[in-house]
């Protein structure tokens, strides 16, 4: 079902100037789009040195806000392409005076064009569309599609980490990773039910968890 647009919607968006950018590209190929590089400076960003930590997909922002403020010696992007959605984390991060959060409201295909290689420590994909149909395929984040554009600003130590009630769409994840030249580990078809400590819920991890479904979860990195 789709979403009903929220009152004064354009107004609330240019009222989070503060921590929200919004990104077009006059390409609307973003296999070239990204090949014309627009690197941001993180540390003009953020206004210090710290580690640069990366959620795609991040909605209302619960996720990362929370992530921010138990990490607040590291810096956080959190990635939404809807603005009727990310538009609630931003207004968050503001309220809860969270400073180490920028939010970039875009596609995650263009990321390559903004982010420097070697730059990102660690990816959180949490419960990402799964698209189930297959004619959407490369829509899914951890499609080789995408996989392969993380491999160009994820640090060659870093971390992906996704959680998913999905378990056929978890099933294909662990067959993309791995194809496409990614490890895993902490692999767990329970998460909730497992000896993980510190976990961060979700809105929808909070709402699957409380119908009984399992969550799944892995940490990939690369090879």
């Amino acid at each position: 079902m789709r979403m009903r647009k929220k009152k004064n919607l354009e107004k609330r968006l240019l009222n989070c100037e503060n921590n929200l950018i919004t990104l077009r590209s006059d390409d609307l190929n973003s296999l070239t789009a990204i090949d014309k590089k627009e690197y941001f400076d993180f540390k003009e960003m953020f206004g210090n040195d710290n580690p640069v930590e990366l959620e795609i997909g991040c909605g209302k922002g619960g996720f990362i806000c929370k992530l921010a403020k138990q990490n607040p010696d590291k810096n956080f992007i959190a990635v939404e392409k809807i603005g009727n959605v990310i538009v609630n984390g931003c207004e968050r991060a503001e309220k809860e005076n969270i400073k180490n959060i920028i939010f970039l409201k875009c596609g995650a295909e263009y990321l390559p064009k903004y982010f420097p290689e070697n730059s990102i420590d660690n990816i959180y994909l949490n419960f990402s569309c799964p698209y189930p149909k297959k004619r959407y395929e490369n829509h899914r984040l951890t499609n080789g599609r995408f996989l392969n554009l993380y491999k160009m600003f994820l640090k060659k130590d870093g971390m992906i980490f996704q959680k998913t009630d999905n378990m056929h769409f978890f099933e294909y994840s662990i067959a993309e990773f791995s194809q496409n030249g990614y490890a895993l580990q902490n692999v767990s078809l329970d998460l909730h039910n497992s000896d993980f400590e510190n976990n961060i819920m979700t809105e929808y991890e909070k709402r699957f968890s409380d119908l009984g479904q399992p969550i799944y979860r892995l940490e990939a990195y690369l090879k």
